[in-house]
C-alpha cells in the first residue's frame, strides 16, 4: 500500500484553503500531504526538498506567482505534476499556465471528491482540460504549430500521440498496443522532440489542434 500513496505539496498564499485542502486530503489512504508553501518562490523550493508527486498550485499569488513558479520546476527539470487549483474568475490565467506546463487544473470550489479524482487523474499521467479552456487554447494558435511537425512522426508515433490526446497514460498506452512501458516512454520522448513541444499537455494541444486526437 505504501508504493502507492501519492505525495501531495500545497502551494496558496491562504491559510485557511491550505487548511482546507489538508482537511480533507488527509482523510484519503492513497493520498498524502508532505508539505505547505505560502507563494511560487517557497512552493519550488519545497518541491526540490520533498519531491512530492503532485503539486496543488494556486495562480495568483504575491511576489513569485504560480506560473513563474511553473517555469521554474521546469527548468530544474523537476518531475513532479502540477495541478492548478484556481477561481472561475481567473480563468484567463488558467490558458498561461498549461502552457507553462501544468498538467490540469480544478477550480477553488471543486467537490472534495472531485478534487481527489483530479489527483488521482494527473498522477497517473492524464491531461485535465475543461471544454471552455480547451477551446481557449485551440483559440490561441501559435506560429509554427501547423501540420508540419507531424510530418515525421512514425504510424506508431501518430497513434501514441491520439492516445496521449485522449488522456491515457503510458501503462494504459502499453496495454492498448501490447508494448512495454519503456517502449511507449520512448516514443512519447520521441514525439516531443519532433513536435518541439515541452509535454505531454503541449503534445495533446497539438494533437487536437492539428487533427490528430483520437
Amino acid at each position: 500500500m505504501a508504493d502507492k500513496i501519492i505525495r501531495v505539496l500545497l502551494v496558496d498564499d491562504h491559510q485557511v484553503v491550505r487548511r482546507g485542502l489538508r482537511t480533507f486530503l488527509e482523510i484519503q489512504e492513497d493520498i498524502e500531504v508532505v508539505g505547505e508553501a505560502s507563494d511560487g518562490a517557497e512552493g519550488v523550493a519545497r518541491t526540490e526538498e520533498l519531491r512530492p508527486d503532485i503539486v496543488l498550485m494556486d495562480i495568483k499569488m504575491p511576489g513569485t506567482d504560480g506560473i513563474e513558479a511553473l517555469r521554474r520546476l521546469r527548468e530544474l527539470d523537476n518531475p513532479a505534476k502540477v495541478l492548478i487549483v484556481t477561481s472561475f474568475t481567473e480563468q484567463r490565467t488558467v490558458v498561461p499556465a498549461l502552457r507553462a506546463g501544468a498538467s490540469g487544473y480544478v477550480y477553488k470550489d471543486v467537490d472534495p471528491d472531485a478534487l481527489a479524482g483530479a489527483i488521482r487523474s494527473v498522477h497517473a499521467g492524464h491531461v485535465l482540460l475543461q471544454p471552455e479552456v480547451a477551446g481557449a487554447l485551440l483559440a490561441q494558435d501559435d506560429a509554427g504549430t501547423g501540420t508540419g511537425r507531424g510530418s515525421t512522426l512514425t504510424d506508431r508515433e501518430r497513434e501514441v500521440l491520439g492516445l496521449i490526446a485522449d488522456g491515457r497514460s503510458n501503462r494504459e498506452i502499453a496495454r492498448a498496443f501490447v508494448l512495454s512501458e519503456k517502449t511507449v516512454k520512448t516514443h512519447v520522448s520521441n514525439i516531443l522532440m519532433k513536435l518541439d513541444v515541452a509535454d505531454r499537455t503541449q503534445a495533446a494541444l497539438w494533437a487536437v489542434r492539428n487533427g490528430a486526437a483520437g
